[in-house]
């Protein structure tokens, strides 16, 4: 059964950093593009980061120059390292996997675009 799973999600005040890890079960990461996708209550979920299946990657201008989208395929890991955290930041934060041929290029920002998610994993920045 495909599964992806996140972890390092957690509390931290403004400023401080946290490292997001997105596990794959079942499937291997480094064929397929990797979304990193948030969603704050009340909010639509908005696709933050991804890494394509070649490679590309990209920001939402909010988290650019602080959060870095990295692959590890040994580990068949994806991970999000997020630096100069702010209280906007929180949310819960869900990776995705596209299989989708479209996506494998450019990558994507629409979570139409992805077929298997994580679970989520929380975000807590306090002021």
């Amino acid at each position: 059964q495909v599964r992806l799973v996140e972890s390092g999600g957690g509390l931290v005040h403004a400023g401080g950093s946290l490292r997001l890890s997105c596990e794959a079960y079942q499937f291997t990461l480094e064929y397929y593009t990797i979304g990193w996708f948030r969603q704050a209550p009340g909010q639509e979920r908005e696709g933050v980061t991804f890494i394509s299946r070649y490679g590309l990657t990209s920001y939402i201008d909010s988290v650019k120059g602080r959060f870095t989208i990295s692959r590890d395929n040994a580990k068949n890991t994806v991970f999000l390292q997020m630096n100069s955290l702010k209280p906007a930041d929180t949310a819960v934060y869900f990776c995705a996997a596209s299989v989708r041929p479209s996506t494998f290029d450019d990558g994507s920002y629409s979570p139409d675009e992805y077929d298997f998610w994580g679970q989520g994993t929380q975000v807590t920045v306090s002021s």
